[in-house]
């Protein structure tokens, strides 16, 4: 007989692993864990809406970028200076302003010019002598009252008091003065018309003669201004005479001028180890002043390959450029890029960020914002 104590062990373990496994039935379902997509990852119900374009590789020219400035043009500007010494008396033009042909810029008093006059006067006295002394050889030789040899001394000496007006008339005219009306005051005028790009006199303050150092104006015609550059070096071998030039101001943000290269320097700067590389434009608005900054983009004729996409693909925000990659699962991957310039076919150079081969949203812009919506 099985005594009731093993009975009663018996039924205690039947009911113990009856109870556990009551207890486990009844407790729910673990859940799942969600497939949250990764920040910058999207996708949609429906992506078919969206085209799709192939990163792919073309040979384009070798763009370079250097810094310069606006220069007047140094065959169309003139330096002037006065050849007559004295101090400024009247200074009637000022640095940056316009000015014509013939228009006075100061007044000097002159003791060269003072000097000059009174050589002149001299001159012109002993010319009226020997004009006269001869009128009457040429009296007494007619009626045998001078041997010839006189009449020959009265005509040299004419001759070279004729050679001493004429001389000293000049001087007096290089030098600034008028016999007409005799002044000790030299008016130094505009030689051309154009604007007063350097200024080195100030009113009575005195001034050299023919040693002038610097010059006193440099008067410019800016309808056509030089876009000086500096250029390494080390890219020298990109750029060449007749290259394509894009001029990009910080004082004309908006407009881009288009030129190209008139001159590369044969002479390197110790210094900077560059050379001077000028772009001729145009400039009959007078819109670039001398002095402006500009950075020039400049088109080799080399050329290299590199990833362009369409336009559309690339988007702007937050400071930088964006294209939507395609993934696997239909999922699409916002990724940043290095956006280069825009091709004349409105294909946008990118310069890293992607890949050959990849595909990305032909249009970032209509992506973007349907993606905003199904978050909204």
């Amino acid at each position: 007989m099985i005594s009731e104590q093993r009975i009663l062990a018996v039924v205690f373990m039947l009911a113990a692993v009856f109870g556990t496994g009551c207890s486990r039935e009844a407790q729910p379902a673990a859940k799942q864990p969600q497939d949250t997509p990764e920040p910058g990852v999207y996708q949609l119900a429906s992506s078919q809406d969206f085209k799709l374009a192939e990163v792919s590789m073309r040979a384009l020219p070798t763009k370079l970028t250097a810094n310069g400035t606006v220069n007047p043009d140094a065959t169309r500007a003139i330096r002037v200076t006065s050849l007559g010494s004295g101090r400024v008396v009247d200074l009637k033009v000022r640095l940056g302003e316009y000015v014509k042909k013939g228009q006075s810029l100061l007044v000097i008093s002159s003791p060269d010019l003072s000097s000059a006059l009174d050589d002149y006067q001299k001159a012109s006295a002993d010319e009226l002598l020997a004009h006269k002394g001869l009128d009457r050889s040429q009296v007494l030789y007619e009626h045998g009252a001078t041997p010839q040899k006189d009449l020959e001394a009265a005509q040299a000496t004419e001759d070279k008091a004729k050679a001493d007006l004429s001389a000293s008339e000049q001087r007096l005219r290089m030098l600034g003065g008028d016999p007409a009306h005799p002044s000790s005051l030299i008016d130094l005028r505009a030689p051309v018309s154009g604007t007063i790009v350097e200024q080195n006199v100030s009113g009575f303050e005195g001034i050299k003669s023919l040693d002038n150092t610097p010059n006193l104006f440099t008067i410019a015609d800016l309808s056509q201004v030089w876009v000086v550059c500096d250029v390494y070096e080390n890219d020298l071998s990109d750029v060449h005479v007749g290259d394509s030039a894009e001029i990009r101001l910080n004082g004309i943000p908006d407009h881009v001028f288009h030129g190209k290269i008139a001159n590369i320097s044969s002479i390197l700067d110790p210094n900077t180890r560059s050379a001077k590389v000028r772009v001729v434009l145009p400039n009959p608005d007078g819109s670039l002043r001398p002095g402006m900054f500009a950075v020039a983009t400049f088109q080799s004729r080399r050329v290299q390959n590199r990833m362009v996409v369409p336009g559309t693909a690339v988007m702007r925000l937050q400071d930088k450029d964006w294209v939507f990659r395609q993934e696997r699962g239909g999922r699409f991957r916002r990724i940043p890029v290095q956006a280069g310039d825009v091709t004349p076919d409105g294909m946008q150079e990118v310069n890293a960020g992607i890949s050959p081969g990849d595909k990305v949203v032909l249009d970032a812009l209509q992506f973007s914002t349907a993606v905003a919506e199904k978050k909204d």
